[in-house]
């Protein structure tokens, strides 16, 4: 596919808008002027992101009356109701008023809280998404989830609300740290697995060429993932019923997370450990053969992501968790399995006993 930008469309009526790929689109200001309402603008990044990118979001965002710069700390363990109250000090510190554009600059983190932040002030104001990590740019940028964590629960406090646009530059993945292009990659495996087979066999040719950072392949893999997402949320945008697809080996994942300390596992790498256990739970169940739990195995040992969950969490832990999970609906546990490789299905009846025959000794669990 040619390097030139390209522009997919996430289907939601009124509230649909462009997901824009491409390299170079941080220098085009025209591109982000055009989703900018009225003259003030609030742009939200991270420490590490911030030095190399704020400058560039900045001067593209041409002469504004008020622009306010905020710099969270970057990690998952500052996605809080205090990092987002530090956020509100300043924008009403500086008396943006509802005509305000927010711009997230950086990976999920940022994304996630300044989206909360944008639906929250003055009952919801403008909203750009900038993401700068490989996962963000797949994942948590597209679909209008928002939210911040609880000690209890990871996503717990939020709300849906939808971005004007998605500007995804893909020389930002040259910064990247090796271990948040593997994180990235996991959720990319993930759209093959849930809804496109032939994507997932491309995957698994393509996997050097991705972890190579080749920018072609990147490219495609990129658009290819959010063409799937931008499918399915546009079915269900409130995650009524097939958008909880894409929470394939989430449930599992967030379990780690939370039982780990936000922080210490990335998301990418709890997820991968958690679609194994889903991989391995639907071949219990006679849906898919052995070989396919083995091959992913080898997939994600050769992208550099953990494929055993932490020696320390006993099956207890992840119960204890799971049962707090977002998406236990009336006392009832909904996970993601797969029918087939490219078809997944939410059920709701997986017993205690076959969780606690799966996690028992999730050191070596699937």
């Amino acid at each position: 596919m040619s390097l030139l930008m390209h522009t997919l469309h996430v289907e939601l009526g009124e509230r649909s808008y462009p997901v824009y790929i491409g390299r170079d689109l941080l220098s085009d200001s025209v591109l982000l002027g055009q989703h900018i309402r009225g003259s003030q603008v609030v742009i939200v990044s991270n420490d590490k992101v911030a030095p190399l990118y704020l400058d560039r979001v900045r001067a593209g965002l041409g002469d504004r009356g008020l622009v306010t710069e905020v710099v969270l700390p970057d990690g998952e363990q500052y996605k809080t109701l205090a990092t987002l109250a530090e956020i509100f000090d300043q924008v009403m510190a500086d008396n943006h008023n509802r005509t305000t554009t927010f711009i997230a600059v950086g990976g999920g983190v940022v994304g996630d809280i300044t989206g909360f932040a944008a639906a929250c002030y003055q009952r919801g104001v403008n909203f750009v998404q900038v993401p700068t990590t490989l996962l963000a740019q797949v994942d948590s940028s597209v679909g209008g989830k928002t939210a911040v964590n609880h000690p209890l629960g990871k996503n717990m406090i939020g709300a849906f609300y939808q971005p004007a646009a998605v500007l995804i530059d893909t020389n930002t993945l040259h910064t990247l740290p090796p271990r948040e292009l593997s994180a990235g990659l996991a959720e990319v495996v993930k759209y093959g697995l849930i809804c496109d087979e032939p994507f997932y066999r491309w995957l698994q040719e393509q996997m050097p060429r991705l972890m190579a950072r080749e920018e072609a392949a990147l490219a495609e893999a990129i658009e290819r993932s959010c063409s799937n997402k931008a499918r399915v949320v546009a079915a269900d945008e409130r995650e009524g019923g097939i958008r909880a697809i894409l929470n394939l080996g989430h449930t599992f994942g967030h379990a780690i997370e939370a039982a780990q300390g936000y922080g210490q596992w990335l998301h990418g790498e709890a997820v991968a450990t958690g679609m194994l256990l889903a991989l391995e739970l639907s071949a219990r169940r006679g849906h898919i053969p052995d070989h396919e739990v083995a091959s992913l195995r080898r997939l994600l040992a050769d992208m550099h992501l953990p494929v055993d969950a932490p020696a320390d969490m006993t099956a207890a832990d992840f119960l204890e968790y799971m049962a707090r999970d977002k998406k236990v609906v009336d006392g009832r546990l909904r996970l993601v399995l797969l029918d087939a490789v490219g078809e997944a299905r939410i059920v709701d009846n997986v017993t205690e006993n076959e969780l606690m025959d799966l996690l028992d000794g999730t050191g070596s669990a699937a």
